[in-house]
């Protein structure tokens, strides 16, 4: 009888949990190696008192996206995992007293933006036409195939793909692509907004990303029971019943070669041969750590890194019903901002606000009643050595001084509960280089082509998943680089 082949994965995040599940349906003896005592990465669960938070990613999209792994492991999902479709996606207020509905049907959208700002609606319409048209077009294409394989390119059509998409997209920014749209600068910055979904600059970032809105505003965002932990739960589970073994506290210090091949890992000092490794961690981490390869992590490091985040989990000890579960409050000047985030490198004094209350979904679950769970967010350079700890006490001022002005109540006295996470956190915690949370930006033309593809040029048998490669950062994408990881392992070991 033929030796079941043997598969490693390094790190549990959902890139990591996903291809665990491929791999395990591929017929591979699969073991993940995480380090720290659950599963989930940047996807887990924070809980202070009688409060509880989605730590990390807070936007679920793309639901099909879960479905088709539950489908290929031949499982029924609403065993392990439920959802439903949000009627807000997103509600924005402007410093201008400007307030708009981000409604999950692109009409009433378009005919709400037109309400509140006199923005054209059919300019609204059509700008999400073209949006869907792009998805269709080009999205899928570089969503599901590697960017690095000419069989694949040439599989996925590539080169018809982009001839179909306007030439705009490929040579303007996002801002600009925007600006040639829209007249009211409320509709401007409202679509720039969605560069930051991976981290990146829209007065740099390519037109392309327009394709962004479509999953958002034409398909609509989602609210996963139980909270966002949910999906690393449910795929925990998954990975569990086809057979996935985990060892957590369990840090890989290296993946053992041996004439350009992979051999396995050492963790806790003890060496596990494998036929395939996987790594969820950072690309950067995944070279300069566990492979000890100075030149090939400098080369990740020559494209800009992705901006982090500061986080405030605040517990507040009132409701707020003007308030959604995802909304946005802006800054006057949002180009001064990004040139912040990217060129100085410093705190804004005026940042856009995220703010994620779950218990607007299920109020006595994530909050005690009449309270509720506050994710508060912040766009944050990279770690460079700024002083976090000033950065702290500025942001937070800053932050409650924004919302209460907004909100017309002293928010501060109603803070019950408080944690923070700060770049450096997130890179401790995670193992984001920088804290960057997408790996590197798509501030440029050829970001698409130039992140790191799902596999090793240099090391036969080793792969790689998760937000620093490609297709990018978030969840929908580490779903999409398992699977493209996947097929390369199919095809390397049929």
């Amino acid at each position: 009888m033929k030796e079941q082949k043997k598969a490693i994965v390094i790190g549990s995040g959902i890139g990591g949990l996903a291809s665990a599940i491929r791999l395990a349906k591929l017929n591979f003896d699969v073991t993940v190696f995480e380090k720290n005592n659950y599963p989930g990465g940047k996807n887990c669960q924070l809980i202070i008192g009688d409060y509880q938070f989605d730590a990390g990613p807070s936007l679920f999209t793309q639901p099909e996206l879960i479905e088709d792994l539950f489908k290929l492991a031949n499982e029924p999902i609403d065993e392990y995992f439920t959802y439903s479709k949000q009627s807000i996606s997103c509600k924005y207020f402007y410093q201008d007293g400007v307030v708009i509905n981000g409604l999950s049907n692109p009409i009433e959208f378009a005919e709400e933006i037109q309400k509140k700002t006199g923005e054209d609606a059919n300019k609204v319409k059509a700008y999400l036409r073209q949006s869907e048209k792009t998805y269709n077009a080009i999205g899928t294409v570089f969503l599901n195939y590697s960017l690095h394989k000419m069989t694949t390119l040439f599989r996925a059509s590539i080169f018809n793909a982009i001839k179909s998409v306007k030439m705009s997209f490929l040579t303007k920014t996002l801002n600009q692509v925007n600006e040639s749209y829209f007249s009211k600068p409320h509709t401007i910055q409202l679509f720039n907004r969605y560069a930051t979904f991976n981290g990146s600059n829209p007065y740099k970032a390519p037109g392309m990303l327009s394709l962004i809105p479509h999953l958002d505003n034409n398909i609509g965002t989602f609210y996963p029971k139980g909270g966002m932990i949910s999906i690393s739960d449910a795929l925990y589970n998954l990975a569990i019943k086809k057979g996935v073994k985990f060892n957590f506290n369990s840090e890989v210090s290296s993946i053992v070669t041996e004439k350009d091949s992979t051999k396995g890992i050492i963790a806790n000092n003890v060496y596990h041969t494998s036929d395939v490794v996987v790594s969820n961690m950072d690309v950067y981490f995944t070279y300069k750590k566990l492979l000890s390869d100075e030149l090939s992590a400098n080369k990740v490091l020559k494209q800009e890194r992705s901006s982090s985040a500061f986080i405030f989990y605040w517990g507040i000890k009132r409701t707020f019903p003007e308030l959604e579960l995802h909304n946005i409050f802006f800054s006057k000047d949002y180009h001064a901002e990004f040139e912040s985030l990217f060129t100085s490198k410093e705190l804004y004094e005026d940042p856009t606000i995220y703010i994620n209350i779950t218990a607007k979904c299920e109020p006595e679950l994530h909050a005690p009643a009449g309270k509720e769970n506050w994710f508060v967010m912040v766009n944050a350079p990279a770690n460079s050595g700024q002083d976090w700890q000033d950065y702290y006490q500025r942001y937070k001022k800053i932050i409650i001084n924004k919302l209460s002005d907004k909100l017309k109540i002293d928010i501060e006295p109603l803070i019950e509960v408080e944690e923070v996470l700060t770049p450096i956190s997130i890179e401790s915690r995670t193992s984001s280089y920088l804290g960057s949370l997408y790996g590197t930006s798509s501030n440029g033309k050829m970001s698409a082509f130039l992140r790191h593809p799902n596999f090793s040029k240099k090391t036969k048998g080793l792969y790689l998943v998760g937000g620093s490669v490609h297709p990018g950062g978030g969840i929908p994408l580490c779903f999409q680089s398992a699977k493209i990881m996947s097929e390369m392992v199919q095809e390397d070991f049929k």
